[in-house]
This record gives structure tokens, sequence and C-alpha cells, in this order.
């Protein structure tokens, strides 16, 4: 069933957008053909070019009710106390058109903030936004018409300017570290949301600039497409399901914030086109995205910001630049082989410092379980405490990024890939004392909850033997042929070096045994000793066997050496067909929605929604009787105080799917927030 689902809703993508759009086409054309026609038919000249003789005669009656009425619908919200009326804070829309006749009415606000997707070819005019004062013109025909609104309605509107969009203020020293500038203009309703017009300041779509409060999240706004209020995700707080330890205390917590992001690497969308043909061309264009990119990054402020897909040029000529403006340090790691993109991590100066950072390459020539050239990035980082805590310390953060290879049929790659960064992270994290410091795992793994590949990460076992390969991850629906392939013990090859606790053999930690290991040399002395000739006296007399003592050799010391050669041995596991790690990790999300009673979603690929993106962190096992094999966590030293919600299919299917103009990735951003436990506190 979930095959033939997933056929179904490739069909209903790929046929009937098409042919959608072929109707609104149409739809514009007969509108504009009989927009033509009236317009013909009227003596009133555009408002572009208005110039009414206003003495003797005063504006016909039907336009002042037209008029009246856009003021009731489209600027009845206008703040006037909210609102800047400075020319500096907006920009005049030039009008073209006034639509007559009963069912033709004057330019409402959601065609003049029309959306990228709404494929309106016929008016390119209408879109575009100019930077002009009101001509005089104008000013006296707005004069004149709102002459004849009541004097209530009037003091509603205040000083704010009638028709009005607002241009995106981008911080100058971004687009002056990144060659492709940043500085667009703002057509579509849902990228103004994310845009401030001001430093401080919030801008709605009807072009309200709304005072921003740090309070995490925007005013609301209402658009007639109102993409950000179908798409807007709340932020949970969790703080109060922390149970601190006793003796702690809330002030004792270093709190930071997580991101992670798999941004869609712009050569991706060129090299498979047709997995973005339910989007409008104009909103998969690189300045659109990476101007959208940034100011939802900047939006939410992590202090910890791990991306995939990054593509190298992009990275290095604006992504770089404009993160640097933001306070931070990165580190990326580009894919092997032809591949442009890669992973990066980057965290804010302020907050941490850099203790040692690990690259890790999964290709491995001559093994066709690493033949792939996906890569992650392990980090060690220093917090970096506020002044008025002293001399108190907290443990180092381990943070590792990756993007697992997406193949659902290669399971098997999936595995080892994985079991590479765990062995990484276990090095890198491991204490002195052979304990963990926290560790944060984030990243695209292409493996959705409950698969073999997530219980092999969060419960920290795996028994493999068997197992068929496009099993692993869990995304049958994507496997469109059955592979036969099958997962052999062992699943690596010695020559990798790793164990299978995954961890590297040169480093892993030894198993000490309790019992003598003695050399068969040593174990030979027995039989020449005194204890070994003496015969017992009820041992039966059988000749040439019982009654028979061995002579002892002239070179055997009469005085026996034990000699303990108890070498000791490397951990690994009982079972064969078995891997594990000891990093105690758990996800961060759910993956479900209990208010919707659906699975949260991550990315939509062909048009069906899945998880495929986590953030896991440490945590301390409890006993857990009820469910074998699941195991349960509660927070310990890194404990989690809220995450930014996710959403339902239904909910992206209503936006038109991933990516759309408020959100310019495929996948959704994950972002949680952090306390770690602050020693001697």
């Amino acid at each position: 069933m979930g095959g033939a689902g997933g056929m179904l809703g490739t069909v209903l993508c790929y046929v009937l957008l098409p042919l959608t759009r072929l109707v609104r086409s149409l739809q514009d054309a007969l509108f504009t053909c009989r927009k033509n026609v009236l317009l013909a038919k009227s003596t009133t000249t555009h408002i572009d070019n208005f110039s009414p003789s206003i003495s003797g005669k005063s504006v016909p009656e039907e336009q002042q009710a037209l008029l009246q009425q856009w003021l009731e619908e489209g600027a009845s919200d206008l703040h006037p106390n909210e609102c800047g009326s400075e020319p500096e804070k907006v920009s005049v829309i030039s009008f073209t058109e006034w639509r007559e006749g009963s069912e033709l009415l004057m330019t409402s606000l959601s065609d003049l903030h029309i959306s990228p997707q709404s494929g309106d070819q016929e008016q390119p005019q209408q879109q575009h936004v100019v930077q002009t004062e009101m001509s005089p013109a104008l000013q006296e025909f707005v004069e004149t018409a709102l002459a004849n609104i009541p004097a209530e309605e009037q003091e509603a509107l205040g000083d704010s300017a009638v028709w009005a969009a607002v241009r995106t203020q981008t911080d100058s020293g971004i687009v002056d570290a990144a060659p492709l500038s940043t500085d667009v203009w703002i057509e579509d309703p849902a990228v103004i949301a994310w845009s401030p017009a001001q430093e401080g300041d919030m801008v709605s779509a009807q072009g309200e600039v709304w005072p921003f409060q740090n309070t995490g999240q925007f005013q609301p706004v209402s658009l007639e497409i109102p993409y950000h209020e179908i798409l807007w995700r709340d932020w949970e707080d969790l703080s109060a399901f922390c149970i601190p330890e006793l003796g702690s205390e809330a002030g004792c917590l270093f709190e930071f914030r997580v991101m992670s992001y798999n941004i869609l690497a712009q050569d991706l969308i060129e090299q498979s086109p047709h997995l973005y043909m339910h989007c409008h061309p104009d909103i998969l264009n690189w300045s659109y995205r990476l101007t959208n990119l940034l100011q939802e990054i900047q939006h939410w402020d992590p202090d910890v910001l791990c991306l995939q897909e990054v593509q190298e040029n992009h990275y290095w000529e604006q992504l770089e630049p404009a993160l640097i403006m933001m306070g931070f340090t990165c580190i990326f790691k580009r894919r092997t082989g032809r591949k442009t993109d890669g992973c990066a991590i980057c965290y804010k100066q302020n907050k941490f410092q850099l203790i040692n950072a690990n690259p890790v390459e999964y290709f491995r020539p001559g093994l066709d379980v690493l033949n792939r050239d996906n890569v992650g990035l392990v980090v060690l980082l220093q917090p970096l405490l506020p002044e008025n805590m002293g001399d108190k310390a907290s443990s180092p953060l381990c943070v590792a990024n990756t993007h697992v290879l997406y193949n659902p049929r290669r399971g098997d790659i999936k595995l080892v890939q994985m079991a590479l960064l765990l062995a990484e992270i276990d090095k890198i994290a491991k204490m002195t004392d052979g304990s963990y410091c926290p560790v944060i795992l984030c990243g695209d793994l292409n493996s959705v909850p409950d698969s073999p590949l997530y219980k092999f990460i969060r419960n920290g076992q795996l028994y493999y033997h068997g197992m068929p390969a496009w099993k692993v991850s869990g995304q049958e629906e994507f496997c469109q042929a059955v592979h036969q392939r099958k997962l052999q013990t062992p699943l690596w090859p010695s020559c990798l070096g790793i164990t299978d606790s995954c961890q590297f053999v040169n480093l892993c930690q030894s198993k000490k045994s309790d019992r003598r290991k003695y050399s068969r040399a040593f174990l030979l002395q027995f039989r020449y000793c005194d204890v070994a000739c003496e015969r017992p006296a009820d041992l039966i007399m059988l000749e040439g066997v019982t009654d028979a003592v061995p002579d002892r050799p002239a070179h055997w010391l009469k005085e026996l050496a034990v000699v303990n050669n108890s070498d000791s041995e490397l951990f690994c596991s009982r079972y064969p067909g078995t891997i594990q790690h000891g990093l105690n990790l758990t996800s961060a999300y759910s993956h479900f929605l209990p208010e919707r009673g659906r699975p949260e979603i991550t990315t939509m690929p062909m048009g069906v929604g899945a998880t495929v993106d986590y953030i896991f962190y440490s945590a301390k096992p409890i006993r857990n009787d009820n469910q074998e094999y699941r195991r349960m966590y509660q927070d310990g030293a890194l404990k989690l105080l809220g995450r930014l919600s996710l959403l339902s299919e239904d909910i992206l299917w209503s936006a038109n799917g991933l990516p759309n103009p408020f959100y310019s990735s495929d996948h959704l951003c994950l972002l949680t927030s952090f306390g770690l436990e602050i020693s001697d506190c």
C-alpha cells in the first residue's frame, strides 16, 4: 500500500500540477482580454498618468465606493502608532490599472503582492516595485477621494501611506561580503515576513512596519496568501520537564541553541529539475533562496549551526562571509569525488572556543561497502562561560554533523558510514577517565524513525545479520525495485580498523579478563611434577596405563614457574552479526504531533512526507521493563530546554510542498535549545 500511495503521489505531482498551471494561464489570458475591453470602453485615465479635473467635477461615485471598500478591506488593519510614515521607510507602488464593472473591482492587495508561484506572466509591470514618491496628481486624487470617507476611518488610517510596499533592508556589511547581492525587491508576502525593514523592526505584507521585540517569534500578520501563517512553527518550551538534579539551580546551566539544516545545494536542483517541477522557477533562483535562508538563520539566531548540502563556491563566496558577519566561525568539508557540496559546522565566537576538528571521509578505495563520497564533521567545543560565573567550568561539547547516503537500497553502506562517524565521535568525545563528554549528533541521515539504522543510533545496538539492505533505512516506498542484497557477517572488513563496538582498534578500551591464560609449555610442566607422579590409592592397576610413571626430562626444572600470560583482549560483541556503541544518544524530537495525530515531517521527496533529519544528544539510560527493545532516557548533564515544532504532511501540501516562497529548501530546519550543567555550581 505504501508503494501504491507513493506512485499515486508522484502521478498527482507530475500530471495534475502542469494541468493546473495551464488552466491558470488560460484564465489569466481571458481575464486580460476582458479587462482590455472594459478599459477601452471606459473614459477614465489610468492612474499612473492620472490628471483628473477636480475643479468643477468630483470623483465619480463608483470610484469613491471602490476606494472606500479597498480601504476597509486592505488598510483597516494598519496601526498608526506602529507604522512609520517617513519616506525612507516605505517605497510606493505605481498603480497601472483600474478595473471597472460589477465583477472587476479595483486592484486588490493580493494582486499587488503577487506570489512567485502564481505564474502570472501577463502583468509584469504590476509586480514591479519602484522607489519613488507619490505624484502630485495621485496625491490630489487620493485627498479628494478620502474627503468623502467618514472621519473615524480617516483617523484609523493616520499618516500611513495608502499604497506601500517595503524593500528589504539588508545589512550592508553582508552585502559587501557576498559577491552576489542580496539587496532584492520583495514581491512575495511570505518573504516579507522574514525581512525586517530596519534593525529591530518587522514588516508585514501590507507594508506595515511593526516594532520587533526579541521574543523569539514575529508578531502575527494578516495576508491574502498567508504562507507564513500556514507554515509558521511554534516554539515548544520544555524547560518545565527538565528535573534538575539535587543541588543544581537554573542559573548553573550554560544555554545555547543548535540548528541543523539541509539547505539544498543549487547544483542538485539543476542536476535533478524533475524533482522540483511543482515549484515556480523564481523561488528556485539562488539569489532568492540565499536571501531567504540567511534571513531565516538570522531570525532564529542559533549558537551552533550544522549545514548539509552546502555548495562549495557558494560557501566560500557568500555563505561564510555572511555567517561571519553574524558572529560565526565556520568549518567546511566538501564531499570527495566530483560532488560540489559538503557539510559545515558554524559556532558563535562569543559562546564557544574550538578545541579540535576532525573531518570524516566515508570513501575507502577497494571497499564496496564504502564506495560513496559522503562526508561528516566532528568538532570539540569549549563553552565560554559568562564572566559573572568566576572560576566555574563546564565539560567540552562534541558536535557531529553528517549527510548519509540517500540510496534506499544500500542500507549496508549507510550502517558502515554511521559506524565510522560514531568511531570518530568516540575518539574525540572520550575523556581521560573513560567517560564521554556531552555529544550532539546532527544531520540528514536519510532514514526514517524506528528504522533499523535509527534504532541502532538510539538504542546502541543492532543485530543485522541476514537483514535485507533495503530495510535498513525504512524507506521502502522509495525502492522502485526490491534488491536482494542482504547484510552478512562481518559487516565491514577488519582492515577498516573498527571493532563491532564502533571504536578504532588502536584506541578502543581493552577488555580486562579475570582468568589467567597459560602457555602450552607451562602446562606441560605439571606432567612431571611430584603430585602428578603420585598414584591414587583407589586407582585400578592397569598394566601399561596406570602403572606407568613418566620420566622427567633433564632440562625441566623441579620448581614450577607460574607465569601469567593474561594478555588483554579487544572488547567485541559476544553475538556475531551485532554492532553496538556506548554513546547513549536520544532524539530531541518525538517524530509525532499529538495535537494533530500525524507524524512530523522534515522533507517531502517526490511529494511524500518523511522525517530524515535529526538532532541526537547525550542522555542517561533508565531501566525500562515494559519495553525490552526500546531504551528509555532522561536528561543528564545536557538538558533539552526547547525545540522548534515541525509540520505535518497535509500542512506542507497546502503550501505546495517544499521548497516554497517561505521555506527555500526541500528540508525544514531543526532547532533546539540545550542547557549544559556547570560544575561547582
